[in-house]
């Protein structure tokens, strides 16, 4: 597989995660619903340390596990794609939850810990993150710029979604739609995943 490939797959990988409907997203959502898109794009940041302090966590920690147990990449892969199965299963059968967290706004702290503790950031550095990414800071830098620049754009959709969900001005917008189609491409994802982890 060329690099130019492995790239593209990367991108398509880290947009189908993030935009995913999960524990972030949706208090990202209910924010949006509550206090508005340009009151809520200050959780942005919040929502990129949190992502920031997971995937560097769990990377180095991979990393220096590796060393002793080869075979731990894999299985974590494994164990991801099954992960992710599960999710796309769930997401095909339920709706999302943002009405369930309109009364309450939602904090910084309640989102970075929301981000910090989600699954996703596991995700991101063992099977989307190249393991060159957590050999030094430069390297971890320009991977997680380039995350940045795709989780700028897939946030704010989430905020506006919340908001538009509020304002009831698009009565086709249905969020059981977009979780369908979310769980497809987690679905080919995941299968990709596992053949990587197979080979």
């Amino acid at each position: 597989m060329s690099y130019s490939h492995e790239w593209f797959l990367s991108l398509l990988a880290i947009i189908a995660i993030l935009i995913t409907p999960g524990p972030t997203n949706t208090l990202l959502a209910a924010s949006g619903l509550n206090r508005g898109v340009r009151s809520s794009l200050a959780l942005i940041p919040v929502e990129l340390c949190g992502y920031g302090v997971s995937i560097a966590t769990w990377g180095y920690l991979l990393i220096s596990l590796s060393a002793n147990f080869p075979l731990l990449p894999h299985v974590i892969k494994l164990l991801c794609a099954i992960f992710i199965i599960w999710l796309a299963f769930k997401m095909w059968r339920t709706t999302l939850a943002i009405g369930e967290v309109r009364a309450s706004p939602v904090g910084k702290r309640a989102l970075f810990m929301a981000t910090l503790l989600n699954p996703k950031g596991l995700l991101f550095a063992s099977a989307v993150f190249p393991s060159s990414a957590f050999v030094d800071l430069p390297g971890f830098a320009a991977q997680f710029l380039v995350f940045a620049l795709l989780l700028i754009p897939i946030a704010c959709g989430w905020i506006a979604f919340g908001a538009l969900l509020g304002s009831g001005r698009v009565p086709w917008l249905r969020p059981d739609y977009l979780q369908r189609g979310a769980a497809l491409v987690l679905a080919i994802f995941a299968l990709s995943i596992g053949m990587s982890a197979l080979s």
